[in-house]
């Protein structure tokens, strides 16, 4: 080969060199340059976290739907995020590419509740946790504790009788009990007002900022906090001593075989019961607003459930006492509770954080940046169902099409405890909906918000005997 030849090729392999090296750089110029989704992120730090929790969110989210679309940014608890409002950019997130998108919390929810709970992780530590979650809330264990959830529903009922209260505070103080006996057993018991006085100290630093300084919600929270894990650390210890199984969710993450540590059980016991409590609590206050205020649903409802006592009654049943059988006899109050679940949307969206830039429908989501499901928007969409804020439980007649009702989340990361949710809820409404009759204190048209959607005043009514 000449010189000019070599010289030729050498200018030919340099060119090609940069000119690979000009597609590369454009292609992550390209990759860099797309846009973040539309949207304001707010003042400095706070971000809209006021705007949104001090306002009724459907205002907040459909406003922004309306200006920018079904997916926008913006920026809550100290966090900036992204909001997607479609079901199909709600399967993506969830379903089909959850690996790209853990979930998460705000900083606050993540110091408070423990950075081992179920909620933050994804993969092999998440599946052993859900695994073991679900063994204690499947329906063939939490079958056999039917009869304690009644007896705690029938104490609740008998302790209302006669007063005016506030619906909402009462039905958290039922949610705990339950939630407390399916975590620890008997055990609640012995513990049970230490570990109510210390959780209700740490939930009102939920949705604060993570400020630890003396004085700040979030200080008192973290001190409950600790104070918690101390309770916890005093039972466990007791149980290792006496050696005793115990089928409840403690029981499970105690097995051996599975290595947790006692920061981990406790992260998550704590984690539990936060899941449990003020959602079902909440679930349950609307839903007796929304039986008050349609008197021919309350009347299927009743006549349902008393149709299961009379079929008890002839069988030569305990009519005294629910089964789990009995729990499936109730397809017009199961309805009542998916309404109340869609036109309430008790989880207004939920928190997935990205893992690395994602490139999502045309715009970039930044790695860290928490992506966030709109519950809310989809359930209340005129698309997905119509007449959406009309309470109609009979549209669950059939089926909702798919990825347009997720109540409790969807993919991996559903809520495992929805079974013993919907038994306790279903438990008590047999007892209040055959034995007594309520009415609401004053006009309910308003809601208040801190930070799940509530009646206004949390619902006070009045409970008489039939």
């Amino acid at each position: 080969m000449d010189f000019i030849s070599l010289c030729f090729l050498l200018a030919v392999l340099i060119f090609s060199c940069l000119l690979l090296k000009s597609i590369f750089k454009f292609m992550s110029l390209g990759h860099v340059r797309l846009p973040l989704p539309p949207g304001t992120m707010g003042w400095p730090y706070i971000g809209e976290t006021f705007l949104l929790y001090s306002q009724n969110p459907n205002t907040f989210f459909a406003s922004k739907v309306k200006k920018y679309g079904s997916i926008f940014k913006s920026h809550i608890l100290g966090c900036p995020c992204v909001m997607i409002s479609s079901p199909e950019a709600a399967k993506v997130v969830l379903v089909s590419k959850a690996h790209l998108f853990k979930p998460t919390f705000p900083a606050s929810k993540e110091r408070m509740l423990g950075k081992q709970a179920i909620f933050f992780h994804q993969g092999e530590y998440h599946m052993k946790l859900r695994k073991l979650v679900l063994r204690a809330f499947m329906p063939e264990a939490i079958k056999h504790i039917v009869s304690d959830v009644e007896s705690l529903a029938l104490s609740s009922l008998e302790s209302w009788e006669g007063q005016t209260i506030t619906t909402f505070q009462e039905m958290k103080t039922y949610a705990f009990n339950v939630a407390l006996h399916s975590i620890l057993g008997k055990d609640e018991l012995q513990y049970r007002e230490d570990l109510k006085r210390n959780y209700y100290i740490l939930e009102t630093g939920y949705n604060s900022m993570p400020i630890n300084l003396p004085g700040t919600l979030f200080h008192k929270a973290m001190k409950a906090r600790k104070e918690l894990a101390k309770i916890l650390a005093k039972i466990l210890s007791v149980r290792r001593e006496t050696k005793q199984d115990h089928n409840d969710l403690l029981g499970s993450f105690m097995e051996d075989s599975e290595g947790l540590t006692d920061e981990q059980i406790a992260d998550n016991i704590i984690g539990v019961i936060f899941a449990a409590r003020d959602t079902t609590a909440s679930i349950l206050t609307w839903i007796l607003k929304y039986l008050a205020e349609n008197p021919t649903v309350l009347q299927a409802v009743t006549e349902e459930q008393e149709a299961i006592k009379k079929c008890k009654e002839k069988s030569g049943e305990d009519t005294t006492g629910l089964n789990w059988a009995d729990t499936k006899k109730m397809p017009i109050t199961t309805r009542v509770i998916q309404e109340t679940l869609r036109v309430a949307s008790i989880l207004s969206f939920t928190f997935r954080e990205a893992v690395e830039d994602v490139e999502f429908n045309g715009y970039l989501i930044p790695k860290g940046w928490k992506v966030l499901p709109l519950f809310r928007n989809i359930h209340h969409s005129p698309e997905n169902f119509p007449e959406p804020e009309k309470f109609d439980p009979t549209r669950f007649e059939v089926s909702p099409k798919p990825n347009t009702f997720m109540p409790f989340g969807n993919g991996v990361h559903a809520c495992p405890g929805n079974e013993l949710a919907k038994m306790e809820i279903l438990v008590l409404l047999h007892h209040l909906t055959t034995k007594y009759r309520w009415s609401m204190m004053g006009p309910q048209n308003g809601i208040q918000y801190g930070p799940f959607p509530l009646p206004q005043n949390g619902l006070p009514i009045s409970l008489s005997k039939k």
